[in-house]
């Protein structure tokens, strides 16, 4: 996951200041010096670096901070505030048309994942309650048309394309398009460019002129680091964006994207791509980064994820089956397969307090969850409403049927049995609350070599 590196090496600075109590100026300077290197280090752009050590030194050295009676929680404080500041410091949100539709313009260089976050973006809007109307406007990428058809179809949203007509044509077509059929908001997908050129610029400045977008959103890749902060201001300068959409911010980053782009372009990140899934975009939360950030997790977007993407019903069935210890394999199965839509194992945990801190170099195995669920859809109907009659010869015939070993049948049953158990300690208590957050997180212990 992304701030993995700096993360930890943030958390082994503040754990230095924790140990020493009272804290000198020298103590500061020093430990903002380690800040600096590891914000170096995660590619954040060196001016934004410098200038962030400089306020939290600024502010850490004062009066009140130095004799405080816990002066490491004060500079921690510091740091979570400036880094907040750094991003935000408060979530952008989309601008809409005061006269329908809202016309948003995608743009960006190829292969920073525009098409696929345009769908995306428009996934997002239908949820949300809105009509919007993908248009087809980069004529030059091959098979860019047949993509977005691809990935409209899968969003359940239509799409505007006229084939290779002049792209300002498309858009303008598209507009009186989307007023005649009732679609409210516009997504433009643009024609991008290994590099920025003088013809992409042009062509976007003369869409931009004709259809006037409420939001012109560069899509940027966060995997290129201090790049991405470049073909920012690169774009920005030349086409004046409202603001950007980070993706892969799931993968393998160091951050300084995230860091680093609203320092030097002005402009704020509206959206980060967290997955390959049309649900995988959210609304960025700079004081919920930062939390991430600091290894404090994020348990709002974990709670949004999850009345986003869990089958409701289905919550309260297993909450009512749990109350009077009642939960087979099945809703194990269940479960498994809701959590599986919320994304990676590791990127949920990365989200839960205190746990976050602990999976840096702990195994998370997605593929676990797999094999979980192989092995249960192996056993019969009455195997999975009633594991106790699983014995040593239908273990055999399970483990044969997903493919993998005995063992492996009998850690999920260990792990089904304890869940049972501690199930049973809590059923006599009242609170469904308490029961569905149980349930969910339930069929996590054990997977992998991390457990909770």
């Amino acid at each position: 996951m992304a701030f993995e590196g700096l993360s930890g090496k943030l958390t082994s600075v503040f754990k230095k200041l924790r140990s020493k109590g009272r804290l000198s100026e020298k103590d500061v300077k020093d430990s903002m010096r380690e800040v600096r290197l590891a914000l170096l280090e995660a590619d954040v752009n060196y001016k934004v670096a410098k200038d962030f050590t400089d306020k939290v030194t600024e502010r850490a050295i004062g009066e009140e901070v130095m004799h405080s009676l816990t002066p490491a929680q004060m500079v921690i404080k510091i740091v979570n505030e400036e880094l907040i500041n750094l991003m935000g410091p408060s979530e952008s949100r989309l601008n809409t048309a005061s006269v329908l539709p809202t016309i948003i313009m995608m743009c960006g260089l190829q292969g920073s994942g525009k098409t696929t976050h345009s769908a995306k973006l428009a996934f997002v809007q239908k949820k949300k309650g809105h009509r919007p109307l993908l248009v087809a406007c980069d004529i030059y990428r091959p098979a860019a048309i047949k993509q977005l058809q691809v990935v409209a179809e899968h969003a359940g949203v239509p799409i505007f394309e006229m084939g290779q007509e002049n792209p300002v044509k498309i858009a303008k077509k598209a507009i009186q398009h989307a007023k005649d059929y009732g679609n409210d908001v516009v997504i433009l997908d643009t024609a991008g460019r290994l590099h920025i050129d003088d013809a992409l610029m042009e062509e976007l400045q003369n869409i931009k002129k004709e259809v006037n977008p409420s939001e012109i959103l560069l899509v940027v890749d966060a995997m290129t680091g201090q790049d991405a902060v470049n073909v920012a201001k690169s774009f920005n300068d030349l086409l004046e964006i409202s603001g950007v959409i980070l993706t892969k911010l799931d993968g393998d980053t160091r951050g300084g994207a995230a860091l680093s782009v609203k320092k030097v372009t002005g402009k704020p990140i509206k959206f980060v791509g967290t997955g390959e899934k049309l649900a995988n975009l959210e609304e960025f939360h700079p004081d919920r980064m930062a939390s991430r950030i600091l290894g404090m997790g994020d348990m709002l977007s974990l709670i949004e994820e999850a009345e986003s993407n869990l089958d409701q019903q289905k919550a309260e069935q297993i909450t009512n089956k749990l109350i009077k210890n009642k939960l087979d394999l099945n809703d194990l199965l269940d479960q498994m397969n809701q959590i599986k839509k919320m994304g990676s194992l590791k990127s949920i945990l990365s989200k839960l307090p205190g746990i976050s801190q602990k999976i840096n170099d702990a195994e998370i195995d997605d593929r676990q969850v797999d094999r979980s669920c192989a092995i249960i859809l192996s056993m019969t109907p009455k195997e999975r409403q009633k594991p106790e009659i699983i014995n040593a010869s239908r273990k055999k015939r399970i483990a044969s049927g997903c493919g993998l070993k005995v063992e492996d049948v009998n850690n999920l049953l260990r792990r089904f049995e304890s869940m049972q158990k501690m199930m049973k300690q809590f059923s006599g208590r009242k609170g469904k609350h308490n029961f569905s957050r149980m349930g969910l997180f339930s069929g996590f212990g054990g997977l992998g070599k991390f457990k909770i």
